[in-house]
């Protein structure tokens, strides 16, 4: 026995988990009561940084300083193109938009938009049958999946024709990253099951040695003896515990790495095949369903949350704007979500009434831009306000493109589009969340986006990361404004945010890195346009001179 446990030690000693596992880790479940978090993380992006010192965006402020002898003029739709959400999460209730033209549940397209009974929204991830997809491949997957039959015996670029040469050099891009991720998730999996080997091994020991096989930290704790193999089983287990090792979150990272292997990664895997359609032709539209929950709701249900919570109703969180409705439309799965699924949830956000899209999703490769190009360019005709966010892989998106994006393939612009990257309630150079992307050019502003706590499906609550959360945040804030001053345009509104931000240009930051624990710095007007973070209560007081001065023909 003392030998097999000195080599599985061994090769523990070898094995690091890594920061993605840890933060799985440490991250906390879901609660059926915010009580359970620290306080100070419930509502904190609501918090004002002149009065809390708390790096808010100062919602609470504006409700209490600026918004009790005022009245709201519209009710603002906001759109949520993501995983599908919670409609029925207690904390929505009143928040979710209603298609009063459909008669629900009687199977008739009424409103003749060509979607049957979509009284909430739509999902683009299912079919009539109520079968739904919930894991896709990544992108490059299906470029390579698409494009390998024809290039991958071509060894150099002269030998492909010079129109295919920029297509062949994707395949190529695709191809390396598609070898380099199976390998790194192969060796993921091996480390994962030779850790699991010295677990199983650790508590043998430290079974055999209270005399029962079930037992809790405390009680490894708890022993004292001078046996060796126990010392080191105890050792082992008390350090990883410490570290914040959880077995549901292990198990967790098993099945990601397992779901990584056999279905984003793997070119074999073909789940839309349920929805029988070509999914390069945008007008093949007659494909969807109308469960816009779906079977994994837990991203878009924070993000609804955060924009639309209900205020004040000793439930859960209170969300940003009070005079708003969430349109739920369900395009993006777990893995890349495809450019015609949400080119078609933009437009039909536009054709149904939508003022704002928030859109919590990104990925490397965009093979149809086009046809976002075309949705988007259509939601700046309409006068809606698109907010991304700029995603979580620390990449200046300067250099490295994250799509969607709003530079069309054209050469032009939209003018009513906001990049969003993600803040931390912190006022030192942590400001900067260590895994938000960013950008001189391309990003436009920050908003909270680390320990935030909202809503989960099932009437339950999560603290969650990730600019995903940033974006519902200065959608919230949009919709807040927007409800007050309608007279404001997407883009005058866009101006407003951008331009009342707090400004912390000047502030030396971390530059985002989540791979060196050594972090550089930065100034903050390096990685935005405005070098700023979302505030809403300087927000409304600048719509209010701007929509002054328009009534005055300034």
């Amino acid at each position: 026995m003392n030998n097999k446990l000195n080599q599985v030690l061994l090769l523990a000693l070898g094995f690091s988990m890594g920061n993605g596992y840890l933060q799985h880790a440490a991250a906390q479940g879901e609660v059926t009561t915010v009580t359970a978090f620290d306080s100070k993380y419930v509502d904190w992006y609501n918090r004002s940084a002149t009065q809390d010192k708390i790096q808010g965006v100062g919602v609470d402020r504006a409700y209490k300083e600026l918004l009790p002898t005022k009245q709201p003029k519209k009710k603002i739709v906001v759109a949520v193109i993501d995983s599908g959400l919670d409609i029925n999460h207690e904390d929505l209730q009143g928040k979710v938009w209603v298609n009063k033209k459909e008669i629900p549940g009687n199977g008739i397209d009424d409103d003749n938009n060509g979607y049957v009974d979509d009284v909430h929204g739509w999902s683009f991830l299912g079919n009539a049958a109520g079968e739904n997809i919930r894991y896709e491949t990544y992108e490059y997957i299906r470029i390579y999946r698409k494009l390998a039959p024809v290039y991958q015996h071509i060894a150099a670029v002269e030998a492909v024709p010079a129109d295919k040469q920029e297509e062949y050099k994707t395949f190529l891009r695709c191809q390396e990253k598609y070898e380099k991720e199976v390998s790194q998730n192969q060796k993921t999996q091996e480390n994962l099951t030779r850790f699991e080997e010295v677990l199983a091994t650790c508590e043998a020991v430290i079974g055999q040695h209270l005399g029962k096989s079930e037992f809790t930290v405390a009680e490894i704790r708890a022993i004292a003896t001078k046996n060796d193999n126990v010392q080191r089983a105890r050792g082992w287990l008390l350090s990883r515990y410490d570290m914040g090792f959880e077995k549901a979150s292990f198990q967790k990272y098993k099945d990601h790495t397992q779901n990584a292997l056999e279905k984003h990664l793997n070119p074999a895997y073909n789940p839309r095949a349920i929805l029988a359609d070509d999914h390069e032709d945008i007008n093949d539209r007659n494909y969807g369903n109308n469960d816009v929950k779906g079977p994994r709701p837990d991203h878009g249900t924070p993000v609804a949350g955060l924009i639309a919570g209900v205020r004040n109703n000793n439930l859960g969180i209170n969300g940003i704007a009070e005079h708003v409705e969430i349109m739920a439309l369900r395009a993006v799965p777990e893995g890349d979500e495809y450019d015609k699924d949400i080119a078609l949830a933009i437009r039909y956000a536009v054709d149904n009434g939508a003022n704002i899209i928030n859109m919590s999703f990104g990925k490397e490769f965009s093979p149809e831009k086009q046809y976002i190009d075309e949705a988007i360019k259509y939601a700046e005709a309409n006068n809606v306000l698109l907010v991304h966010a700029a995603g979580n892989s620390a990449y200046n998106i300067d250099d490295i493109i994250h799509y969607p994006t709003r530079n069309c393939n054209d050469g032009t612009a939209i003018s009513s589009w906001i990049e969003v990257g993600a803040s931390s309630m912190n006022s030192d150079k942590s400001i900067t969340a260590e895994f938000t992307n960013y950008g001189k050019r391309s990003v436009d502003l920050f908003a909270p986006g680390v320990d935030i706590v909202s809503l989960a499906p099932e009437n339950k609550y999560a603290k969650v990361d990730g600019t995903s959360f940033s974006s519902p945040v200065v959608s919230g804030v949009a919709a807040l404004v927007w409800s007050y001053y309608p007279e404001l345009t997407a883009v005058e509104l866009k101006e407003v945010l951008v331009n009342s931000c707090t400004n912390y240009g000047k502030k030396k930051v971390n530059l985002p890195n989540e791979d060196s624990p050594k972090k550089k710095k930065t100034r903050f007007s390096n990685l935005s346009r405005t070098g700023g973070i979302i505030n809403a209560y300087e927000a409304l007081k600048l719509a209010e001179k701007v929509v002054n001065e328009k009534s005055q023909g300034v």
